[in-house]
């Protein structure tokens, strides 16, 4: 079998490396699902088991994205990190090539399964920067629904706050010892209980439940200060013993970028028993369908990681039937509201089937099975243990259904002893990986992003390991149980091992008289050029940096050009996003009364 890793010509300031991040991810999860993969360059590779992928930085968008940072600022992922220290700040991890990466081991696993069901598909393309936008797209959602006159207003962090005050809109605190940790809990009581122990009023703890809970959504968390004071005259291990007697996990921060023992982004276990009769999943395809079409999915999920998975499928065409609590999903009420429903959870829940279930009673559980019986995959995201509880279980469905592609997604897998771990959350997850620490550059103490990182990577992950249990079973006929999570996701970003990445001012984004600037790889190399275009008299980063408030984004980014020096715009607000035509071939713009959406990240032929 060969898979070749190719890209189309690149743009002129192309670094080198540009295809290389997400060859290497999408090489090492092909090899730990699908089995061995020859990454090479050869475009003349051909053969039967050839797929051939095409993933460079920019795929549909039309802009001379350069490179990581480039896709970060034109998509808006500078813009929502930056969001809890003020202005847009890059991720010094090469997180938009991990998604791009993670999108071509699904795509190429999709052409896979596809022809083992009758589907003549040969190639795939994707790209960083649509990795970027799915990763944006609950956020792009909320930014363009229609606005909710009813919704608190947004509390605002100071426009002057640095990376030394980052932590004025972050949930990050600092014990008496200096030790930065993060905490989580999903129970206000727990909250109220934690702080009170500390001396903290009830009053102060409300005033900070709410954006404490909403940073999921905002990625913005202002505190009162009376929190984060009381945090800072307690040891750590009085914090720890306070969380633990209140069910609240605390997760202290390390300055170790690549912690031991991570995880592997994907475990694929067999159904015991033997095999069944080999069959391909979801019935023969027709001509012209999408790689899923036919293959039925069931979820039982929450919150953001499941339902992105699902939602992942569903863009490669399956059909997924979303199993939700009587009344339905508590989120589905959150505002922005958009046609009577959350934008946010239509943006990782439209299209699919609900089905309402009560999985406490034994009805609800039965009808579960029900749907399982018929299907041919199953995805959840429950707490450890529940699963057992229920008796739905991989052993429990495979009962019903024995070639059962089983996906359990979790917040740690088996990193904790069952009755240690941690709530599974974004920011902990974060945090436990060393992800905290290797996304801040070298001089800034370790802090989660408040974008929810984890939780999207976390969800292509889990999908992409059913992508692969649905491969295996199409050439085995035995069931498969995968197990991702949020912590082994993490673990899939390239990050050095001892030492941060380090930035000099024209690796930030860059204040000009309307906006912000990100410059390109040739422009950040070659300061002569860039102190003869600025007109500083220096060729030095800080005296460069300083000329670019004199001129708005757009002549610089002509008079750059007229230089053969590249540079993006930052975007800082993602309701102009639809509206720019770079965007027209990878953004749905909003009907009336609804919400922007992203297209499909994958061309298949």
């Amino acid at each position: 079998m060969n898979i070749t890793f190719s890209a189309p010509s690149p743009a002129p300031v192309a670094p080198p490396t540009a295809p290389s991040v997400v060859g290497e991810v999408a090489a090492r999860l092909l090899r730990g699902t699908i089995g061995d993969i020859e990454d090479t360059r050869d475009t003349g590779v051909t053969g039967p088991c050839a797929v051939r992928r095409t993933a460079d930085w920019a795929g549909p968008v039309a802009d001379d994205l350069d490179g990581e940072g480039a896709v970060q600022a034109a998509c808006g992922i500078m813009h929502v990190h930056g969001r809890a220290g003020g202005g847009p700040l890059p991720l010094a991890v090469d997180y938009a090539a991990t998604l791009g990466g993670v999108l071509t081991a699904q795509g190429v696993s999709a052409v896979m399964l596809a022809r083992h069901r009758g589907l003549e598909l040969r190639e795939v393309r994707t790209s960083a920067a649509q990795g970027a936008l799915l990763a944006l797209c609950q956020y792009l959602a909320e930014a363009t629904a229609p606005p909710d006159e009813a919704a608190a207003p947004r509390i605002p962090v100071p426009s002057d706050a640095t990376a030394s005050g980052a932590a004025v809109g972050s949930a990050t605190l600092v014990s008496a010892e200096g030790a930065a940790f993060e905490l989580e809990t999903l129970d206000p009581e727990a909250w109220r209980q934690f702080w009170a122990r500390l001396g903290v009023t009830a009053r102060a703890a409300g005033r900070g439940w709410s954006p404490f809970q909403q940073r999921f959504a905002t990625a913005v968390c202002v505190l009162p200060g009376e929190l984060r004071e009381a945090a800072r005259t307690a040891p750590l291990d009085a914090l720890r013993a306070a969380a633990g007697a209140c069910g609240v996990s605390l997760v202290a921060l390390s300055d170790d970028p690549v912690p031991p023992g991570l995880p592997e982004p994907v475990r694929l276990l067999p159904a015991p028993g033997g095999a069944c009769v080999p069959r391909p999943g979801g019935g023969p395809a027709s001509p012209g369908a999408l790689p899923l079409s036919g293959v039925r999915v069931v979820e039982s999920t929450r919150r953001v990681q499941g339902p992105l998975a699902g939602h992942v499928l569903e863009l490669l065409g399956a059909d997924v039937i979303r199993v939700e609590p009587p009344g339905g999903d508590p989120m589905r009420g959150l505002p922005p509201l958009a046609d009577g429903c959350s934008a946010r959870y239509a943006a990782l829940n439209a299209g699919k089937a609900v089905v309402e279930a009560d999985l406490r009673t034994a009805e609800g559980r039965a009808a579960l099975r029900e749907l399982v019986a018929d299907a041919d995959a199953f995805v959840h995201n429950w707490a450890p243990g529940r699963d057992v509880r229920l008796g739905l279980d991989a052993e429990g469905l495979w009962r019903v259904r024995p070639d059962l592609v089983y996906a359990g997604a979790s917040g740690f897998g088996d990193a904790y002893p069952p009755e240690h771990t941690p709530i599974g959350t974004d920011y902990l997850a974060q945090a436990r990986s060393g992800l905290a620490a290797a996304l801040r550059p070298a001089g800034e103490p370790p802090a989660p992003s408040l974008m929810t990182l984890t939780d999207v990577l976390g969800a292509l992950v889990c999908a992409q390991a059913v992508v692969a249990g649905l491969l295996r079973r199409a050439r085995t006929g035995s069931g498969v149980r995968a197990e991702t999570s949020l912590l082994s996701a993490a673990a899939l970003v390239p990050r050095p091992p001892v030492r941060r990445a380090a930035w000099s001012p024209l690796e930030l984004p860059l204040r000009t008289a309307d906006g912000h600037l990100y410059l390109g790889e040739r422009a950040r190399a070659d300061l002569v050029a860039l102190a003869r275009v600025t007109g500083s008299a220096h060729a030095a980063p800080g005296a460069v940096a300083g000329r670019f408030g004199r001129r708005t984004t757009g002549e610089w980014r002509e008079r750059l050009r007229s230089a053969g020096l590249g540079a993006t715009e930052v975007r800082t607000d993602l309701s102009t996003l639809p509206a720019d035509p770079a965007f027209r071939d990878a953004v749905v713009p909003a009907p009336p009364g609804g919400y922007a959406t992203v297209r499909s990240p994958w061309t298949f032929s």
